[in-house]
């Protein structure tokens, strides 16, 4: 599947200009850790851009629509990994790719939503601050900072180490995703 295709998939079920751009987040985070990981940045892309793919339309399906379709399209790598993007539906992490997007999906939603309360947006954010910002329940309460640390303890890496990987990833694309000057 080339990035062309699944943009069309994520076109055709999402709408909503926020799960857009939290796709897009996703999609560059993880093709930077495909990158780091000497994995294909192409596949671990589609897998961060499709992963929420079917959650608009068919939210009570999610991720059941997205994940059938990739496996009929012989996707079965990243239809693996999305259908395991969430500990509580109690799919198996057996692969490098599926522990990453864990890791990557609710800690890059959590860092964009730190930079729309900042006058700076990411410029000059902090890894001390996410952190901080993680201890208040009442910010971006809907984030599940339980999935946070899973994905963390699977991937095996330093929390501080992984937010600011994500930050810089996310400060190089920050006019495009408008986080930033």
């Amino acid at each position: 599947m080339t990035r062309e295709e699944a943009r069309t998939i994520l076109e055709s079920m999402t709408k909503g200009e926020s799960l857009l751009r939290h796709a897009r987040t996703v999609e560059l985070v993880m093709e930077a850790y495909g990158k780091h990981y000497n994995e294909d940045p192409e596949e671990w892309a589609i897998t961060g851009m499709l992963h929420d793919a079917d959650y608009e339309a068919f939210p009570e399906e999610h991720p059941n629509k997205i994940v059938a379709m990739l496996r009929e399209k012989g996707e079965e790598k990243i239809a693996y990994a999305i259908s395991a993007h969430y500990t509580k539906w109690g799919v198996s992490y057996d692969t490098l790719l599926s522990k990453a997007l864990l890791a990557s999906d609710e800690l890059t939603g959590f860092i964009v939503a730190c930079c729309q309360v900042r006058p700076d947006g990411i410029v000059g954010l902090t890894p001390k601050s996410v952190k901080k910002k993680l201890k208040q329940k009442s910010f971006a309460a809907k984030v599940e900072r339980d999935e946070i640390q899973a994905g963390i303890d699977l991937l095996n890496i330093d929390i501080t180490d992984h937010i600011q990987f994500i930050i810089n990833v996310l400060s190089e694309n920050k006019e495009e995703l408008n986080i930033g000057e």
